[in-house]
């Protein structure tokens, strides 16, 4: 079975990858040591800079992902910076921000940095486009999967392998793992 270390701190990503990937006969190791984030309003960047970054100090070929809600009506906030919004807003402040918003349009992205020492990495993008709920729906999944409607049905109350049929890194491992065969 061919191995691929995920460098990411988010065992939720780490999760959905691992799972999307066993199907695939790819074996995913996750390494918690991080890379330093770029800061930029795009996502290909943040992700390519981390993979190489990542690749040079463990000497190693790695993969990173690099995602964000991007909210139409707030400018595609928060964008690149969804991982630290979550953190100190979470969903609540998020449905909060969007209290008085009609138009609830979303997508999330998901961004794979796959690179080798010596070499520049390469970068896969998937996105998912739906709708900001109007309250926090379902326990499944992490971070922003509540209160994303997709079809209907929010992130959160998806069971993971419903999930992985349509998700934003599921697009995008899909891209990448057509590239690596």
């Amino acid at each position: 079975m061919r191995k691929i270390v995920f460098v990411t701190t988010n065992n939720g990503k780490f999760h959905e990858v691992k799972k999307i990937f066993e199907t695939k006969n790819l074996e995913v190791l996750q390494n918690k040591d991080g890379y330093p984030e770029l800061q930029h309003d795009d996502l290909e960047p943040i992700a390519a800079y981390g993979a190489k970054w990542a690749a040079e100090k463990l000497k190693l070929p790695v993969m990173v992902d690099d995602s964000g809600l991007f909210i139409e009506a707030l400018s595609g906030f928060p964008g690149p910076y969804s991982s630290f919004v979550e953190k100190h807003l979470g969903n609540h402040g998020i449905l909060k921000l969007m209290s008085e918003v009609k138009n609830r349009a979303a997508f999330f992205k998901s961004v794979i940095g796959y690179c080798e020492p010596g070499i520049e990495a390469t970068v896969f993008t998937g996105t998912v486009e739906g709708t900001i709920s109007y309250e926090k729906r379902g326990t499944e999944g992490f971070g922003f999967d509540p209160i994303f409607d997709y079809n209907g049905v929010t992130f959160g109350e998806m069971n993971d392998d419903d999930k992985n049929k349509v998700s934003h890194r599921r697009k995008a491992l899909d891209k990448f793992y057509e590239w690596l065969d």
